[in-house]
């Protein structure tokens, strides 16, 4: 039977996302963000989620709304307060919300060492911070190291720029953030696109997340706005 991870609706995407899981979610400002399938998410009712991000939302739509809506129990990103995270401020400020703040280098490492199956690393950021309490410091060369464990989900949700049936996908320049690590570090990752293209269409060099990593592909209204 041919491999085909296309699903005709975002409700089919998310289908099986239940309350408590641990929800990566890929975006850097407005560029990337999967604000469809988080909308899948709001609709599905689940809560007590625990969101992985770059930061905490931005105005009232995707992860802001899913915030707001108080869905998400807990959120570990790099930048909770940029402008326009009033939602999560709110949440936030009446304790409602917990947070781990994690380096934005470091985030993105912790996913990228949870899909290449390392065990942990050791780096210099965040020694000598409140960031390093409770964590195992080694000296290396005469310099504090941090170590920092992998970062997994069960799921990861996506947005790239084209797929195909297989589910290899390609980026929209910022927009290509932190996709390609979550889609690594999630039990299922499930990606919104805005074109799909014939199996052998897409340049296997330009292939930055290949299908073995995507579980779900849906398509996006081609006439919309997307951030880039």
């Amino acid at each position: 039977m041919p491999i085909d991870k296309i699903v005709p609706s975002v409700a089919e995407a998310v289908s099986g996302i239940s309350s408590g899981m641990t929800i990566m979610i890929s975006g850097f400002g407005f560029a990337g963000v999967p604000n469809d399938l988080i909308q899948g998410v709001l609709d599905l009712g689940a809560t007590d989620l625990t969101v992985i991000s770059n930061n905490a939302g931005t105005g009232t739509d995707g992860l802001a709304a899913l915030i707001g809506s108080g869905r998400v129990r807990r959120i570990i990103c790099s930048y909770p307060r940029s402008k326009g995270s009033d939602l999560f401020d709110a949440r936030y400020a009446a304790g409602e919300i917990e947070l781990e703040l994690v380096p934005q280098g470091t985030l993105s490492e912790r996913m990228r060492a949870a899909g290449a199956g390392i065990g942990g690393f050791f780096t210099p950021t965040g020694a000598g911070t409140e960031l390093a309490a409770g964590k195992e410091i080694r000296m290396i060369d005469g310099r504090e190291y941090v170590l920092e464990t992998p970062l997994r989900a069960d799921v990861a949700l996506v947005q790239a720029q084209a797929a195909d049936r297989w589910g290899n996908l390609v980026y929209a320049k910022a927009g290509r953030n932190f996709g390609p690590v979550m889609a690594m570090a999630a039990d299922l990752t499930v990606v919104q696109v805005r074109e799909i293209v014939p199996l052998g269409l897409l340049d296997p060099e330009v292939i930055v997340t290949p299908s073995i990593f995507v579980d779900r592909v849906t398509l996006m209204d081609n006439e919309r706005e997307w951030d880039i």
